[in-house]
């Protein structure tokens, strides 16, 4: 690295800046090392979380790493002997930790980015809590857990109960002897809903959409059927959904017993919250002490924001994982690679690109990127 004197301030400039630690972000990280590309000197990882992990760290304990549905392994190391009985925050953090050190990332952290925008002779600048970076290309995998989604509905200042997301999900305990109503129909809302319903005093379900159970197996063709439905998405500009909002809801003995004994029974969506639960429109009401959101995760891109990445539908298109507006931004972890075995896949296929983009001729490429 070295000093690059910028218009807007004295800034470090590496050739490839990676934006999050999490599964996408060390891919792509093993990937550049792989290239010959070295930490510290030609590219950098930052992360904001306080440890290795990821998103994974902010996990509630009760989520055990027998619970976690799918975690691929990163490249060049296998997780191997995890007890599925400890907490998958404390599995897959040590494996992060041991997979950052094996691999000499050297990940930065804490390092909130708090913008990236164009800088001087083609680069990008990156501007972090810890100084500006001027690149030549980068890869953002910030993934989705700082951008919880609440849903706004009328009535929900006035609810005198307790309100929570996912992302802040303590565990089952804390719902002891309380009426609950679980909102959302993903895997992180049946798999609260099934855990609390054995404490509380009672259990609403509640989802927008009624939810789609999946009988038999869960192969390769299918999975690629899931992903390509999400990446039609992307390549229309749409915001991604989830590969999981398109596979349902896979049928294993847990759900079929929760299904049997009523606590998955749905109910559509309330129209408005009152002090004491929620009500519709046609008169039925339910009374609660608490309201878990378990609506889902955005993207979290905002620091992009400068670049006009953003299409008229509101997310940002792609080609594989560089984004159509800007080929030295690389999006993974982002919609279809916004699984495990796909985080690494992008990771690889985003540092490929960039070796492509670095070979050329640096005068060129600037001319591509200020055309």
């Amino acid at each position: 690295m070295n000093e690059f004197g910028g218009a807007a301030e004295q800034a470090t400039t590496v050739d490839v800046v990676v934006i999050g630690a999490g599964q996408a972000g060390l891919s792509a990280a093993f990937h550049l090392r792989r290239t010959g590309l070295e930490p510290d000197r030609d590219f950098v990882v930052l992360d904001h979380a306080p440890r290795a992990g990821g998103a994974w760290q902010f996990r509630w304990p009760s989520l055990t790493y027998g619970k976690v549905h799918g975690m691929y392994a990163l490249p060049g190391m296998e997780l191997t002997g995890a007890d599925p009985a400890r907490p998958s925050s404390e599995v897959i953090g040590a494996y992060f930790d041991t997979y950052e050190r094996t691999f000499d990332l050297r990940v930065h952290r804490p390092v909130d980015v708090t913008a990236v925008r164009e800088g001087d002779g083609g680069r990008l600048l990156v501007e972090t809590s810890e100084g500006a970076y001027a690149t030549r290309a980068l890869i953002n995998a910030t993934g989705t857990w700082d951008r919880p989604f609440w849903p706004r509905y009328q009535g929900q200042e006035t609810f005198r109960g307790r309100q929570l997301h996912t992302s802040g999900y303590p565990g089952p305990e804390e719902f002891a002897g309380k009426r609950v109503i679980v909102v959302g129909g993903g895997a992180s809302g049946t798999q609260h809903l099934m855990e609390i319903a054995e404490v509380a005093a009672a259990t609403t379900w509640v989802t927008r959409r009624e939810p789609v159970f999946r009988e038999g197996p869960f192969g390769e063709a299918e999975g690629r059927a899931a992903v390509a439905l999400v990446e039609e998405r992307v390549r229309l500009g749409l915001p991604p959904q989830s590969v999981v909002s398109v596979t349902g809801l896979p049928l294993n003995d847990a759900i079929r017993a929760a299904r049997e004994s009523g606590v998955l029974d749905r109910l559509p969506m309330f129209d408005r919250l009152t002090p004491t639960g929620v009500a519709w429109d046609d008169g039925r009401t339910v009374d609660a002490d608490v309201i878990l959101w378990a609506t889902g995760f955005r993207a979290a891109i905002d620091h992009l924001t400068p670049l006009r990445l953003r299409e008229q539908g509101g997310g940002i298109r792609l080609e594989g994982t560089r984004a159509v507006r800007d080929e030295r931004v690389h999006l993974v972890g982002y919609g279809p690679s916004a699984s495990t075995i796909g985080a690494n896949r992008a990771g690889r296929a985003a540092v490929s690109d960039i070796r492509r983009l670095l070979t050329r001729e640096p005068a060129a490429a600037a001319a591509v990127a200020t055309a």
